[in-house]
């Protein structure tokens, strides 16, 4: 009886640990993502021709990020 309330217990501190790595790596991807990824796509997008493309991309994410910072500071 006490070895199953052991793996019991065990199987429940598995899984807590288990979404706190799979949040913390969500965190990390969305900061990798933004500063590194989405600098160097727009960059590749202008150095191959696709301005007309990475123009608008850049404003959206621009309104995105000035919107959200407006929200943010009320």
């Amino acid at each position: 009886m006490l070895t199953l309330l052991f793996f019991i217990l065990l199987i429940s501190i598995f899984f807590k640990a288990f979404v706190i790595a799979v949040k913390a790596a969500w965190g990390v991807s969305k900061i990798f993502v933004t500063i590194i990824m989405l600098p160097l796509m727009l960059a590749g997008m202008v150095l191959s021709g696709l301005i007309s493309l990475a123009f608008p991309v850049l404003l959206v994410i621009g309104a995105i990020v000035l919107i959200k910072s407006i929200v943010v500071a009320v």
